[in-house]
């Protein structure tokens, strides 16, 4: 077994793979670059060597420096994680020249199932079912209109080398080939440095899963059923799950032994996922290989008990799985949530900065949160913007997804915009709970945007309840801080008008250290916890069930955020709330007449000219922000009067980019 090893990466997956080295004994090497000096997995590790500038070309994709690193510091092998080098036929190659070890599968098997062309290719002469298309490079616009046409809209466009939805595009009719076929390339370029292109049937109604593989160097593959990824936005997951709701145990055998198939034809070992597009029907499709850990590989550990980082380092040491098909089985129900650095409430806009509150759920009870942050990180504009990956198991899947809604909001975060309402509310939506899903899951129930979760009328009495108990903790801690209460004996808030939503409610609570009965419009409901002014969160129970509320001073009361709903809850004497009735409300400033850029990130092109007529939906600018193009449009018709932002230039959130008259 090795001593040492290096682990390519950075952030939750870097993290995740020195978890597994330790508990084997074995020493870790970090590699970080500029941005990640005081990041979580440099700490973590054992040593660590400085790779160069932020900008992944001029680090984490430099091989040459991460072979060095191995041979400064002694590491026998390389864990590459997934994305930047991982799928690197030419990097396991040098690895293996250079006498170090990867521990992932043969440079030969990374070749053949790391291109789509080559691997759907490989896959139909596997007898692998294949969804219709065209196999081989695309030159241009032109070309790729009249191949999309030949198959039938409405078509994907994809990226040879792609993966993590970048570089892929869907496409209706032939004016958004036209306007697509150069982004999806150029997001191709700029992330993996290869710009071919291929397009294919898009499956309506389709369900995203895959199949999870290893295998040894002694001829043994096992797969370990399968993953539901489903819920997607801009085709990059968000929900993942294991088993599938849908998948029945005839149609698990056939996905596993035809992905198995396909991986003994190119000699695979290492971890390795087989993704599929099934349809309605139960039909399924091949859709590439992943020659490397997936980032949902935690779901498939939830339910096989198998340390999948674990086995790649004994299988890549030459060791043979300790298991075989007969001892896979399903034990439970897993789900995971990416939380992301984006805001669900703008159309989910890339976000930024330093994570200046940063609290997460306990390990314990079925809850796993994997995670390469702390608070203090910063999440940087040059990488992938996950904050962490949030797991729960349970005997049921329903169980388990109450627990990823328990989870959820025992977070806090601050720093950055995150997309933990959103996730919540897809845990509580209907159609999520009765396993009703297709990858359209996102476009089709939040057509409009995200602008919270419904609040119920449970959670809002719940919401009145807690903010009237901390506003009499308030009170009662100014009066013991000012003389006026000696803090023996009950305790009683006067009667408060409390607001939240739509609704006003006459309050009084009466409390003894940390249990009070709060009386609205003359109900009572207990409320138990030890809030204090301060504290970030509130944990404890209302009328004896457990909830967490994230919870926020206001001037007037507080804002309060759980399961995925926001509201401010003002707390006002009787007289006082019925003056702020008066109140005039500040308007906000018309921007109606400008383009502001919508995220922090970079012009790629500018597509007007002053005093050019827009029509509605037409393309303005391209903004490029984490390796994603963002095509913005113009929202209704008008005349540029002045373009004020230029391609190359770097934008702040909301800076002008063009006016119209």
């Amino acid at each position: 077994m090795f001593k040492k090893i290096l682990i390519a990466n950075r952030g939750e997956i870097a993290c995740r793979v020195i978890k597994s080295a330790r508990k084997m004994g074995i020493k870790t090497v970090a590699v970080y670059s500029d941005a990640d000096e005081a990041a979580l997995h440099v700490e973590m590790a054992d040593e660590a060597v400085h790779l160069g500038p932020p900008p992944a070309a001029q680090s984490y994709l430099l091989a040459d420096k991460i072979i060095q690193a191995c041979k400064d510091t002694g590491a026998q092998a390389v864990h590459p994680g997934y994305g930047f080098l991982s799928e690197r036929e030419s990097f396991a190659k040098a690895l293996d020249e250079a006498g170090i070890a990867f521990i992932g599968p043969p440079a030969k098997a990374i070749a053949a199932m790391g291109d789509k062309i080559e691997s759907k290719k490989l896959a139909n002469e596997s007898g692998v079912s294949t969804v219709p298309g065209y196999i081989g490079e695309i030159e241009d616009a032109k070309e790729a209109l009249k191949i999309a046409e030949d198959i039938g809209f409405p078509v994907m466009i994809k990226a040879s080398a792609g993966g993590g939805g970048k570089g892929m595009r869907i496409a209706n009719d032939a004016t958004e080939v036209m306007e697509n076929f150069d982004s999806a390339r150029n997001e191709a370029i700029a992330s993996f440095g290869d710009g071919r292109i291929f397009i294919e049937k898009f499956v309506v109604e389709p369900r995203h899963i895959e199949i999870q593989l290893i295998g040894d160097k002694h001829g043994n593959i096992v797969y370990l059923n399968e993953r539901e990824c489903s819920i997607q936005r801009r085709h990059q997951k968000v929900v993942e799950e294991a088993p599938s709701p849908f998948v029945d145990p005839d149609m698990r055998k056939a996905m596993g032994e035809q992905s198995v198939a396909l991986a003994q034809a190119v000699g695979y070992y290492s971890a390795g996922t087989v993704e599929f597009v099934v349809g309605a029907d139960k039909s399924f499709y091949f859709l590439e290989m992943n020659t490397r850990l997936q980032v949902e590989h935690p779901v498939t550990e939830l339910i096989t008990g198998v340390d999948l980082v674990e086995n790649m380092i004994r299988v890549a040491a030459g060791e043979k799985l300790p298991f075989t098909q007969d001892d896979i089985g399903i034990n439970g129900w897993a789900i995971e949530n990416r939380v992301y650095a984006e805001d669900p409430y703008r159309n989910f806009l890339p976000s930024i900065g330093r994570l200046s509150g940063y609290l997460s759920p306990e390990e314990s009870g079925g809850v796993r949160v994997d995670t390469g942050v702390v608070e203090g990180s910063e999440i940087s504009m040059f990488y992938d913007p996950m904050i962490a990956k949030l797991c729960t198991w349970a005997p049921t899947r329903i169980e388990a997804i109450d627990k990823q809604i328990d989870a959820l909001n025992d977070y806090y975060v601050r720093g950055c915009g995150h997309n933990i309402d959103f996730v919540s509310a897809v845990m509580q939506h209907e159609r999520f709970r009765d396993g009703r899903l297709t990858t359209a899951f996102i476009a089709e129930e939040y057509p409009d945007g995200f602008a919270g979760a419904p609040l119920t009328d449970t959670l809002k009495l719940k919401f009145v309840a807690v903010a009237a108990v901390c506003d009499a903790i308030k009170t009662a801690r100014a009066a013991r801080i000012s003389g006026q209460m000696n803090g023996s004996g009950p305790q009683l808030a006067s009667a408060r008008s409390v607001t939240a939503g739509d609704s006003t409610h006459d309050v009084t609570v009466i409390g003894e250290g940390d249990d009070w009965v709060v009386a609205i419009d003359g109900k009572d409901v207990k409320v138990s916890d030890s809030w204090r002014p301060g504290d970030v969160r509130f944990q404890g129970s209302v009328d004896g069930a457990p909830i967490t509320i994230e919870i926020d001073a206001t001037p007037t009361g507080f804002h309060l955020s759980a399961n995925g709903s926001k509201t401010v809850v003002s707390v006002l004497a009787p007289h006082v709330s019925a003056l702020s009735q008066h109140m005039i409300e500040k308007e906000a400033p018309d921007t109606s007449n400008m383009l502001l850029c919508p995220m922090p990130g970079l012009v790629v092109r500018i597509d007007v000219q002053e005093g050019e007529e827009v029509e509605v939906g037409q393309a303005l600018a391209v903004v490029e922000a984490m390796k994603m193009e963002n095509i913005l449009r113009a929202e209704r018709k008008a005349k540029v009067s002045k373009i004020l932002a230029n391609a190359g230039d770097s934008l702040a959130v909301d800076a002008v980019i063009m006016e119209f008259e």
